[in-house]
């Protein structure tokens, strides 16, 4: 057994909590975290009730400098967490008595544990939010430079994983960008359900006292108060909506790992990855593994599971809250840390890919990637398009038997396929024709790919302030 009840609560128990309870169902082992949080958050409940009335001035003042004490001294390491005291609330509500006295129990005035924790996890995952949004366009930056770079690179474009048609490099870059752009967007709108504040909301009917939640709410940079009492405290779709963004994106990221490996992989062997994002084998002296992508292309599945935990935890919860939702913190930090390490990566990884363009432009030679554009050709001779479909069938059958592209055959041999091609079919046959031939908004066209890079900046420069912050993230 424990030596005391807790002093919180205990008031109506007969006897301690079991030890081994008390240290199961403690949550300080991962919410304190969220120290600098819980105390703006104290601060700004403090300012609140001086300026309604319910506290003095100089007990406000006391309670304000007493938390931003515990906060340095939190920070400097010399806080020692304590089991006993169960949480990131209690454990500086019961330092702030120490170094203030009485005045320090008149800061839960109007409160609950169950307000301040929703307050405190969004206010932690708002600054989140901002930090993955600042490192979300940092990648969309590096993506367009490089897009830019490599706007006249040709290389094979699949469909199945085979040669399809022959597409730039720049332009399957940019490809990535509509990608995160998206997730950017998705991650933003969700902000906007984060910034919504549950304090006031006490345990969950309101309280007695006459608090001014606008106040509060101002103080602390929400939106607006939350409407419901009872939503407010037992509320955590903005913590699953976070991580079905996650979710999103990671497998983003993951796709584009996928194909990172590939192409640094000796059967393609289109890019180079820089040694720094690479590890070597402990037995192949010749590896160079590409462990950056590997690593987040595997990381996605965690994230994936901490959604489903989430959805699950809350499916059958009645209003309003439950101890279950102790269990929403874990998942959501790790997918937090997950994310940010994530975009970290790739936001450093993608400016040092170097393109191998001579392999990707004889890769895209092989597998007849024009023979669309001989189709098309036909068609604009006037041949009904399923009759230029199988021409062209028929010309890559002779071409696999005779191991040449189209664009390697005589005149003379094309014409034994359709009597409608003429000695211009090689300007629509080569790689570059091909490429240029697809010169419209969303084409691979080299000049359709730089103007799409500039309108994605020019996109970047009209999001709002708070997803352009580069921040190291909620702490």
């Amino acid at each position: 057994m424990t030596q005391t009840t807790n002093q919180s609560w205990g008031g109506r128990f007969s006897e301690p909590t079991d030890a081994f309870v008390a240290a199961f169902t403690a949550s300080i082992g991962f919410d304190q975290r969220l120290y600098h949080h819980d105390i703006r958050g104290s601060i700004a409940h403090a300012t609140m009730l001086a300026r309604v009335g319910v506290l003095t001035d100089d007990e406000r003042d006391a309670i304000v400098d007493g938390l931003t004490q515990i906060e340095a001294e939190i920070e400097r390491g010399e806080i020692e967490w304590s089991v006993a005291l169960e949480d990131i609330h209690m454990n500086i509500e019961a330092r702030l008595t120490d170094r203030i006295g009485i005045v320090g129990k008149k800061l839960h005035t109007g409160r609950s544990r169950n307000d301040q924790i929703a307050t405190d996890i969004r206010l932690y995952l708002r600054d989140g939010i901002d930090a993955v949004a600042g490192e979300l366009s940092r990648l969309r930056q590096g993506l367009i430079e490089l897009a830019e770079r490599e706007a006249d690179t040709i290389m094979p474009g699949f469909t199945h994983l085979q040669s399809a048609q022959p597409v730039t490099f720049g332009h399957h870059l940019l490809a990535w960008q509509e990608m995160i752009a998206r997730d950017q967007e998705r991650l933003l709108d969700a902000r906007k359900r984060v910034n919504i504040m549950p304090l006031g909301a006490a345990a969950l009917a309101g309280t007695t006292y006459p608090i001014d939640r606008h106040v509060t709410a101002e103080l602390l940079g929400f939106e607006r108060p939350a409407e419901n009492s009872l939503d407010a405290v037992s509320d955590r779709d903005f913590a699953i909506e976070f991580t079905a963004f996650a979710s999103l994106l990671m497998m983003h990221l993951s796709r584009m790992s996928e194909e990172l490996v590939l192409w640094t992989s000796a059967q393609f062997d289109f890019i180079d990855l820089p040694d720094r994002f690479c590890t070597g084998s402990s037995i192949m002296p010749q590896k160079k593994n590409p462990d950056v992508p590997e690593l987040v292309r595997g990381k996605t599945g965690r994230v994936y599971g901490h959604m489903m935990s989430l959805l699950t935890l809350m499916k059958s919860q009645p209003l309003a809250y439950n101890k279950d939702n102790q269990e929403d913190k874990e998942p959501l930090f790790d997918t937090l840390d997950t994310v940010l390490g994530s975009l970290r990566a790739f936001g450093d990884m993608i400016p040092a890919v170097r393109a191998k363009s001579d392999n990707m432009y004889a890769a895209a030679k092989r597998g007849f990637a024009t023979a669309t554009d001989l189709a098309d050709y036909l068609v604009r001779q006037g041949v009904a398009f399923r009759d230029a479909h199988e021409i062209v069938g028929k010309a890559v059958a002779f071409g696999i038997e005779e191991g040449r592209d189209l664009s390697e055959m005589t005149l003379e041999e094309l014409k034994r396929f359709s009597s409608y091609i003429n000695d211009d079919i090689f300007d629509y046959l080569t790689l570059e024709g091909s490429v240029a031939a697809r010169n419209h908004i969303g084409g691979t066209a080299p000049d359709q790919v730089r103007a799409a890079a500039q309108r994605a900046r020019e996109a970047l420069t009209r999001l709002p302030a708070h997803a352009l912050d580069q921040k190291d993230g909620a702490q």
